[in-house]
């Protein structure tokens, strides 16, 4: 019986018009909708319940902000910085994220469905107890990122550096890693329902090898 691939992220539909934007600081259980918000500098912001559908961000500055309950459908973000940003119990659909900066976010306990991050940085971030389904990483900076607890199904990994990051406690199904760099990895019994290409799983040894508890026997 041959392996069922990943499944690829379905992508956001937006409408021909976008209504620009001015920046403006965000409220709790605010809603935008159809929406183009460019080059706005709303670092720390402290909202609550915030939605956003069928839109796109570019440019945008929401560093240090804390945003629990974020939801977003059908979003476009390019060029934002999301740095330190915690975003408990969001939930994304259909969204890409492409050449952001993510280092130190927080996706706690949150759902992330067809969701795609292609050239970010999203290095010690958390997706602790997150549930990930249909989300592909592609040219990402992952290091000392961890899943702790995560459930990961059809999530695809390719050309990603992912050095000291932590899977423990992570369920996996139907993942994929391609080109992906996992020095010195942590909790790699997590990769139980991966797929890795075959250079990989040679390059890896010595990790499986201490998973397991096997010795290298010297030569005698």
């Amino acid at each position: 019986m041959s392996r069922k691939a990943a499944q690829l992220p379905s992508g956001p539909e937006l409408p021909e018009y976008l209504q620009p934007l001015e920046p403006v600081e965000l409220e709790h259980d605010q809603s935008l909708a159809e929406a183009e918000l460019a080059g706005a500098q709303l670092p720390e912001q402290q909202a609550r319940g915030v939605s956003i559908t069928a839109s796109r961000l570019g440019g945008v500055d929401l560093s240090g902000s804390r945003l629990e309950h974020l939801r977003l459908a059908s979003v476009v973000l390019r060029d934002c910085n999301l740095a330190n940003v915690h975003a408990r119990s969001a939930h994304l659909a259909r969204v890409s994220v492409e050449t952001c900066r993510l280092t130190g976010f927080a996706f706690a306990s949150a759902q992330l469905k067809d969701v795609s991050f292609s050239d970010c940085r999203i290095d010690l971030a958390s997706f602790g107890s997150a549930q990930l389904g249909r989300v592909s990483f592609e040219d990402c900076i992952l290091s000392q990122t961890d899943f702790l607890d995560a459930r990961l199904r059809s999530v695809r990994f390719t050309g990603c550096e992912l050095t000291e990051a932590d899977l423990r406690g992570a369920h996996l199904e139907r993942c994929e890693f391609r080109r992906c760099t996992l020095a010195e990895l942590q909790g790699a019994e997590s990769l139980r329902g991966a797929a890795f290409e075959w250079p990989a799983i040679v390059e890896l040894a010595g990790l499986w090898a201490q998973t397991l508890g096997i010795e290298v026997l010297e030569d005698s």
